[in-house]
């Protein structure tokens, strides 16, 4: 049986142990992390960074249950997830994570509101009309209550990467974790999405992990971790 789950700032939420991945297959085959264990925080932004290659985002990927480890354990409040079946996996992201890429991956032939709308509406926690409200609310807080009903294609970069925070954000979850969220964006809309992502992440008590390859970024979030061929330095 899991912990009861806390909101408490500074309370685990995240957790791996002797995590171990290899990619590829034969000769191929490397061994890209080795034996990583770590922790995030609920209300603490931790950055992870390090060169190309070092299994920063295979990590992420783990953390996120979007792959599975070959050894090793991960802990989501309490729970261990890492050997859970994939109906298991897909509940916990929809209940527990929230994803922010450095593409938005948006539905561009959707409005803003409707993409926010979409991760409420799968995990069905909510009334259609909480769910609008939430909706409209999270995107006033990027932003963007005025381009609400703007489709993907008629918003800039910047807003596009906003809308995909007021969408990580939808289920209130307890973990977001954000792959080189301004990597594909200017100086100015940079900082605007980290204040964002880490204001409003601070503000519900959600930890955020952080991949980057921005020293400026990295170095304004509460903790860096730095990863050097498939382990913590």
């Amino acid at each position: 049986m899991s912990a009861p789950v806390t909101t408490q700032p500074g309370a685990v939420v995240l957790r791996c142990r002797n995590l171990h991945r290899h990619l590829g297959q034969g000769e191929g085959r490397v061994h890209v992390l080795k034996g990583v264990a770590f922790e995030a925080r609920r209300g603490e932004v931790c950055a992870i960074v390090g060169p190309s290659g070092c299994g920063k985002s295979t990590l992420l990927y783990l953390l996120g249950l979007l792959d599975q480890p070959d050894d090793g354990q991960i802990e989501i409040n309490g729970a261990v997830m890492s050997n859970s079946d994939d109906l298991a996996r897909t509940r916990a992201r929809g209940e527990h994570i929230g994803f922010v890429f450095q593409f938005h991956f948006l539905m561009l032939e959707f409005s803003a509101l409707e993409n926010v709308l979409m991760p409420m509406r799968k995990l069905g926690r909510l009334t259609p009309e909480a769910m609008k409200a939430r909706a409209h609310a999270l995107l006033e807080a990027v932003g963007l209550g005025a381009k609400t009903h703007r489709l993907g294609t008629q918003l800039s970069g910047g807003e596009q990467q906003r809308v995909a925070i007021a969408r990580a954000l939808a289920n209130q979850p307890a973990i977001i974790l954000a792959d080189e969220p301004t990597g594909n964006l200017d100086v100015k809309n940079s900082a605007l999405v980290f204040d964002l992502l880490t204001r409003l992440a601070k503000e519900q008590g959600q930890a955020v992990v952080l991949v980057t390859h921005n020293p400026e970024i990295a170095q304004r979030c509460d903790f860096t971790r730095s990863m050097r061929d498939g382990v913590f330095v």
